[in-house]
């Protein structure tokens, strides 16, 4: 274990001394030790915070053109672009997803930075409909020192669509990447410094979330958090974020229905929650985890699911022909067989899976899992993170839509219907921050992505984003009004 290579924080624009603390990462399908990475005690995370405030503080970034941001973050993407497969296979080593996966999703991750880098160059302040011989003109400016907490499941597209929003607004920014898939984040810390961002402006801090994302989470310097984890995370850093008055951003998680109707074909029907259930072995936060089928085509729907779901080839993730790859813990196979034996309690029915299992001998995997169970069930109101997936038959529209609705999830949902009218129409009753219609899983950069309820609050992706990482400051230029006194007229007076 000594001779592992160790990968160190980077900060003000180098790799640090490696810190006292170390974690090891491990490659979740074969349980072998991938590299070793700092666990940041406090007293290195104040550092690095006052760091990152002189660097906004200089103006470097902070104060740069529109064109500066436009042209750091575009080479950056091509820079990106032009390594794809490094990162591809460092990914796959780190999560145990199927690299044919990760080769579809990171070959899209270079478009966040191109699509922010746009917006940083064209996005534009407003003039409002101030009310007599005045102009107000609105500003944004970059908040200070922001603090993302990113998650291992998709280690560097969520990384990314939180760094390009927040550079592109101008701000300094701390990444604290999750200590179980580290490296790809961590390594875009040179990939800036090629593409032109001054040193200092982007930290990347790793550690323990309840250590290092604790500690970052509870400086007053703070001016912003990003989060995307769970909701005991959210409840940790909350209320210290609160009464410094520090504003979060933050994705949560979600139960995703995906709401089948007699319309589309049951063919389509099964290769659609296919994809929406087992994507990352069910490790995303929309996940299509509750099918909801109606009566009509239930038991032809669950006769083919249940074929196509004990066809899938488990497997090494670095095998092309691999389609589900490992969990990323032995916690998590734990999590999954405990959901398991949980819907057996409730009288749920197993209908394949239902274990851990190994591949050579080894590896953190299980089974895809389709249990036929209730709404009410543990296992239709609460996140597994695994794939383990339930499925509901309901008689109606009607119940579709209330069984969508009745977890206190509200992040993403599908709704298949070749009737369009009915499409349109259940989509507008489900509550949801993202609703597809005959889709599952589709992102874009100008897309914005975000929950309701406990799925937390905010939006990744858009100009929500953007404007998320800014103040705005109104200006107000009085040209032709007088001033009015106590002891004047007071009809066209002002007011604060």
């Amino acid at each position: 274990m000594s001779s592992l290579q160790h990968h160190s924080n980077w900060v003000n624009g180098a790799h640090q001394p490696p810190a006292e603390g170390r974690i090891h990462v491990i490659n979740p399908a074969t349980e072998s030790p991938l590299f070793t990475i700092d666990s940041t005690p406090s007293s290195t995370v104040s550092t690095i915070i006052q760091s990152s405030l002189s660097n906004f503080s200089s103006g470097i970034w902070s104060s740069s053109s529109a064109s500066d941001r436009y042209l750091v973050l575009s080479k950056a993407a091509t820079l990106l672009r032009s390594r794809l497969p490094h990162y591809i296979r460092l990914e796959t080593s780190q999560t145990g997803r199927p690299i044919r996966e990760m080769t579809a999703q990171l070959s899209r991750i270079p478009e966040w930075l191109e699509y922010f880098a746009s917006l940083a160059r064209t996005h534009e302040g407003r003039v409002t409909p101030f009310k007599g011989p005045v102009v107000n003109t609105l500003t944004r400016s970059p908040l200070g020192v922001v603090v993302q907490i990113t998650p291992w499941n998709h280690p560097l597209l969520i990384a990314i669509k939180k760094i390009a929003a927040a550079l592109a607004a101008g701000n300094s920014v701390i990444v604290k990447p999750s200590e179980s898939a580290p490296l790809s984040v961590l390594e875009m810390g040179k990939l800036f410094q090629e593409a032109g961002l001054p040193d200092g402006t982007l930290q990347i801090v790793c550690g323990y979330g309840r250590e290092t994302g604790k500690f970052l989470c509870e400086s007053p310097l703070v001016a912003k958090i990003d989060l995307t984890g769970g909701l005991q995370t959210y409840a940790a850093i909350a209320p210290n974020a609160s009464k410094n008055l520090i504003p979060i951003t933050a994705e949560l998680g979600g139960k995703a229905p995906v709401c089948i109707f007699p319309s589309v074909p049951v063919e389509k029907a099964v290769k659609a929650a296919l994809f929406a259930s087992f994507i990352a072995s069910g490790q995303t936060c929309v996940t299509g985890s509750r099918l909801l089928v109606h009566s009509d085509i239930y038991d032809e729907f669950v006769s083919l699911m249940v074929e196509r779901t004990k066809a899938l080839r488990v497997g090494d993730p670095m095998d092309e022909r691999t389609q589900i790859g490992a969990v990323i813990s032995r916690a998590s196979v734990e999590r999954c067989a405990s959901f398991v034996m949980k819907a057996v309690i409730e009288n749920g029915n197993v209908l394949c899976g239902g274990g851990p299992t190994r591949v050579d001998g080894k590896g953190f995997f299980f089974q895809p899992t389709l249990i036929e169970t209730s709404a009410e069930s543990n296992l239709s109101c609460n996140e597994v993170f695994g794939p383990v997936i339930a499925i509901i038959r309901c008689k109606s529209e009607d119940e579709i839509i209330q069984i969508a609705n009745s977890t206190s999830f509200a992040l993403g949902a599908s709704v298949w219907s070749n009737d369009f009218s009915q499409a349109h129409r259940v989509a507008e009753k489900i509550d949801a921050g993202i609703v597809w219609i005959n889709g599952h899983h589709l992102n874009d950069p100008s897309s914005p992505w975000g929950g309701f309820k406990e799925s937390g609050m905010g939006k990744e992706n858009g100009i929500e984003a953007f404007e998320s990482y800014t103040k705005v400051k109104s200006t107000i230029i009085n040209y032709g009004q007088e001033p009015t006194w106590f002891d004047d007229e007071v009809e066209n007076a002002r007011y604060g």
